[in-house]
This record gives C-alpha cells, sequence and structure tokens, in this order.
C-alpha cells in the first residue's frame, strides 16, 4: 500500500514538472515570437524613411563618420544622428569608434537569423537606389579628398613608408606565401608581369626573376623613385618603369600574364573601377594576384598609413573579380600584426577555346 501511494506521489511529481516545462517552453516560445515581432518592424521602420535608404546606399561598401555623412546629404548632424541611431537599432548598422571620431559600416548579413532574408532585402532595396546628382558630385568630391591625403602622404611619408607598413602587414609576413604563387604560375620563365603601385618595390625583384618582362606602374613619383632605387640594388635589367596609374592610356598595350595588385586597393579612392582596369591587362589564361587586408575597424590606419578603406570582406572582392571576368582559383589568410588579417587571392581568366 505504501509502495502504492510513493508511485501514485512519483507521477504526480513527473506531471507536475512536465507541465512547469512545457508552460516554460510556451512562454520562451511567445517571447521569441515577440521579439522576432519587433526586430521586424524595426526593420521597417528603418527601411520606412528615404533618407535612410540612402545612408545605407552610401555605405554599400564604405565606412564613413557622421560629418562625412552630412556633407553627402546635405543635413544638420542632430537630423543624422537620429536616423543613424535608428539603422543602429535595428542591426542595419555598427559603429566603430576610432579616437574621438566615430565611423558607421553596415552589419553583415547573418545568415542563421530568422529575419536575414529581411535585412536583405533591405539592403538590396537601398542598393539598387541611383543617387542624385548633387550626391554624387559631393561624393566625388569626398573620393578625391581621401586620394589627395593619401597620395600625400606617400608624399610627406616615404620615409616612415616601411614602419607604417609594419604596423599592418609587414611584407616579410606573407612575401614567402606570394613567391610560391609566382613561382607555380604556367608563365615563369617567360611571359610578362604588371604590378600596380609597387611602393618601395620589394616585389618587383621576385617578378623579374620570374617573368622575362616587368612592368611597374606607380602614380606617386616618389614611390616609384623608391621602388627603382630597390631594382637597381639587384641588377636586374627587365623591369620597366611607368609613371601614372590604372587608367592610363599605356595601360591598354601592355598584354599581361601575371597582374599584380599588392596592398593597393585600399589605398584607391575607386577600388572596384582600379580591380576592373588591372584585369583589361590580363590576357586570356593569366591571372590576377591580390593581396588585401580583409575588412576591420582600425580606423588610425587612414591617418598614420594614408589607408582610404578599411579592408575588403573577401566575399566583395570575390565579386568585383567575377564581375570583371575572372575566376578564383586560390586563396588564404594570414594574420597580421595589431589584429590585421591579410587576404592573399588569384584569379584566372579563361583561355581562348
Amino acid at each position: 500500500m505504501l509502495a502504492a501511494a510513493e508511485k501514485f506521489e512519483r507521477r504526480r511529481d513527473e506531471n507536475r514538472g512536465a507541465k512547469v516545462r512545457l508552460d516554460a517552453n510556451a512562454q520562451e516560445q511567445e517571447q521569441q515570437q515577440d521579439l522576432r515581432e519587433e526586430s521586424a518592424a524595426a526593420f521597417l521602420k528603418a527601411a520606412a524613411d528615404p533618407l535612410r535608404l540612402r545612408v545605407l546606399r552610401l555605405l554599400r561598401q564604405d565606412a564613413m563618420g557622421v560629418s562625412e555623412l552630412c556633407d553627402l546629404l546635405a543635413v544638420r548632424q542632430p537630423a543624422l544622428r537620429h536616423h543613424l541611431k535608428v539603422l543602429s537599432g535595428a542591426g542595419l548598422l555598427r559603429s566603430e569608434r576610432d579616437g574621438n571620431h566615430i565611423f558607421y559600416r553596415r552589419s553583415d548579413v547573418d545568415r542563421s537569423l530568422a529575419l536575414a532574408t529581411l535585412q536583405q532585402a533591405v539592403l538590396a532595396t537601398a542598393d539598387q537606389l541611383e543617387l542624385d546628382q548633387e550626391t554624387l558630385a559631393r561624393l566625388n568630391i569626398l573620393q578625391k579628398t581621401r586620394e589627395l591625403n593619401s597620395r600625400n602622404f606617400f608624399k610627406q611619408n616615404v620615409q616612415k613608408f616601411r614602419e607604417q607598413q609594419d604596423l599592418i602587414a609587414a611584407p616579410v609576413r606573407y612575401a614567402e606565401a606570394v613567391e610560391e604563387l609566382v613561382t607555380s604560375l604556367s608563365a615563369t620563365g617567360s611571359g610578362t608581369a604588371l604590378e600596380l603601385g609597387p611602393g618601395e618595390g620589394w616585389l618587383l625583384p621576385i617578378l623579374g626573376l620570374h617573368f622575362e618582362t616587368v612592368h611597374a606602374v606607380d602614380n606617386a613619383e616618389v614611390m616609384l623613385d623608391a621602388a627603382q632605387r630597390t631594382v637597381h640594388q639587384t641588377g636586374l635589367k627587365n623591369i620597366k618603369f611607368h609613371l601614372g596609374d590604372s587608367s592610363g592610356a599605356f595601360i591598354d598595350e601592355i598584354d599581361a600574364d601575371l597582374v599584380v595588385l599588392n596592398m593597393v586597393l585600399h589605398h584607391t579612392a575607386e577600388p572596384k573601377r582600379t580591380l576592373s582596369e588591372a584585369v583589361r591587362c590580363v590576357k586570356p589564361g593569366g591571372a590576377l594576384l591580390i593581396t588585401e587586408l580583409c575588412e576591420h575597424k582600425q580606423g588610425w590606419a587612414r591617418e598614420s598609413c594614408g589607408d582610404l578603406w578599411l579592408g575588403f570582406a573577401p566575399t566583395l572582392l570575390e565579386e568585383w573579380a567575377g564581375s570583371a571576368g575572372m575566376l578564383e582559383q586560390s586563396s588564404s589568410y594570414l594574420g597580421q600584426r595589431n589584429g590585421f588579417t591579410l587576404q592573399v587571392r588569384l584569379f584566372q581568366r579563361a583561355p581562348l577555346s
């Protein structure tokens, strides 16, 4: 009799426990549903304002400060800060503090979240917007100003270039990986190579040993002189130097087996265009080698190292190269100093059939 009573009590306690768990699960599901509804409402609220959509459009591939966005959109800071707060609250923007400055960039789409599809839709809608002529003109001025500041940095800090470079990605930390790729290419021992923006020229001797002809192009005369001094010490005679950039007419005359963009894109005002112009020189079956910083949050690199962009997402470089007709062949990611990550990417143009 006592055993039966104990068994009854145990079953009753188990049933009570199961009911508590069911109630807790139901409450948790209800809370999650409420959270999804609130998040969805925040997304839709953020997308319901034309100015906020323009902010998302401007930040498609860049991080900008509040003052830059105010200048581009011709709005006062108090008004813009309200819109930035709404976008950040919806998870569409994230902020990065650099000293006294705060930069904003678009949040990455987290595909594991229930609202990822909605987030993608909002960003895709913003990307389809065409900026008006006044905004485009102001954006062009901003890009030219950044580019001029970058050129002035190299002109005024050529003696400190290596020191500043070592703060981010010293060549010694990735030179071996780059040389392995160069030596693995089918054109090794002959053919033509082109390096855009060679800096002090540490990579040129490697290219000169593996290609019959090497072209080095830089738009900063002081850096081109530094690269020439580096090559002069090696005694190589097969390297030609050109003052200019990727848009120069002489570029079209170069038919290269390999084009190199070594830590260049984050110094250019229009990196996608620079990449596309570089691809023009790649012959069918030829390759494009890119070394570049992954996207980062260290805004001090703008002033200390002349950077215009805070790195690039690997998927973005793949997208740009793909739109220019290049297929990825290999990629590696190397940790650098101060938390930076370097991506080493090799793309190839399809040979003629």
